[in-house]
């Protein structure tokens, strides 16, 4: 029998060592999106082709020697490739797992050892596992054991790679408003929702309303951000409503009866709790973020704003591989009617997110296009990483920032 996929017990084979990584300067030329050719995307039967991102630089990695016998991975410096050396044929295959779009994610075996040919890429970091399988066919899912960087996620941790120049936002370790934590909670499509409200002071103040929010504040530190930007005096003080996901993939995926009760049950319950000036800003990372627009869009009046992080908004020509997600055809319904409408009423100021090289910036940058042209007044900021929390926590500042300082003015 097969062993789980996140069994790391076995293949932790003496002798074995991944070599990693690439490192090459490109330059590529983004091809703009057509506006008037959005209808033109959305046919199943068109070919999944899109153009690439703009050119980031790639990372030069540390040499980085792991320790123990049954280490993985030792890791050095190889140009555009990954390698993991396996001298003695222990494994039948190894496979890269991360959110790099490949064509093919296997391991080739070549001189002893398994090597991938990584394409142009404009990466700072890479989060990714290992697959490794035995010639009895187990397969073990694991972290690199060799190199001792770990990034946090929502579905466990994951090796990472960062480059020399990448840097942890400042933010992080800058002096920061605590604040205080009050809960409130709601019933939303049968369940109890507890919402944690996040305040640095008391009397009324704008709010942000972010899904996910836990995790958003486990995983990507957004009330150590807002704690630390009205510390500086770059943002006034504001709260941030951390909205649980509840049933996720059913409410955050273009749901109108979610998108009801987040507007007219959600919302009022926040008021009743907290002092509130204004309307909220609301913020999401994918699902949630397809959630905030529909939200948005269906219920105008809601929301003063939008921040969107890597959101989901699929389209069959280059999304056909998530067909298998339950609520895949009600967010290919929800995304054509926003790309197919010429104007919308109640725009608002927003700001977009994506990994410059993650599968979502492709239909975000169609997004983009759509609502800009719709009145939307903000744009599609793409970043040197994939779909993580990490991404998402690195790309508050300054884009977060700018929104909310556009919107609420020092008081």
């Amino acid at each position: 029998m097969a062993a789980a996929a996140d069994d790391d017990r076995h293949l932790f084979l003496p002798g074995a060592s991944l070599v990693v990584l690439v490192t090459r300067r490109v330059r590529r030329n983004l091809e703009p999106v057509d506006a008037e050719r959005l209808d033109a995307e959305l046919p199943a039967d068109e070919a999944d082709r899109a153009a690439r991102s703009r050119a980031l630089e790639f990372v030069h990695m540390h040499d980085r020697i792991a320790h123990g016998a049954d280490a993985i991975g030792y890791l050095r410096r190889v140009l555009d490739s990954l390698r993991v050396d396996d001298p003695e044929n222990r494994l039948a295959g190894v496979r890269l797992c991360s959110d790099l779009p490949l064509a093919d994610p296997q391991f080739i075996r070549a001189n002893g050892g398994w090597v991938l040919d990584l394409p142009d890429n404009g990466l700072d970091r890479l989060e990714y596992k290992l697959e490794l399988c035995d010639h009895d066919g187990d397969t073990a899912v694991v972290c690199d054991p060799g190199n001792p960087e770990r990034a946090p996620g929502a579905f466990g941790e994951k090796s990472v790679l960062l480059g020399p120049g990448y840097r942890a936002p400042a933010w992080l370790e800058r002096p920061a408003v605590e604040g205080a934590v009050d809960a409130t909670t709601v019933r939303v499509l049968g369940r109890d929702l507890d919402i944690a409200i996040w305040s640095p002071c008391d009397g009324p103040l704008p709010l942000l309303v972010a899904h996910d929010g836990p995790e958003y504040d486990e995983l990507a530190a957004l009330t150590r951000y807002a704690g630390a930007m009205i510390e500086a005096g770059t943002l006034a003080a504001f709260r941030i409503a951390l909205l649980p996901p509840g049933d996720r993939d059913e409410w955050y995926s273009a749901s109108a009866a979610y998108g009801r009760s987040l507007c007219n049950r959600v919302l009022p319950r926040l008021r009743e709790r907290v002092p509130v000036t204004g309307l909220p800003v609301g913020m999401g990372a994918s699902l949630g973020g397809l959630a905030m627009l529909q939200a948005q869009r269906t219920w105008p009046g809601s929301f003063a704003g939008l921040f969107l992080q890597s959101a989901s908004f699929f389209v069959p020509r280059f999304d056909r591989h998530e067909s298998g997600f339950p609520r895949y055809a009600r967010i290919v319904r929800f995304v054509r009617r926003v790309l197919r409408t010429a104007t919308f009423g109640e725009p608002v100021p927003m700001a977009m997110t994506c990994g410059a090289e993650e599968e979502n910036v492709y239909n975000n940058r169609l997004m983009a296009s759509a609502l800009a042209a719709q009145g939307y007044d903000g744009h599609l900021s793409e970043v040197p990483d994939l779909h993580n929390y990490t991404s998402w926590r690195d790309a508050l500042d300054p884009y977060l920032t700018s929104l909310l300082a556009s919107l609420w003015q020092q008081r």
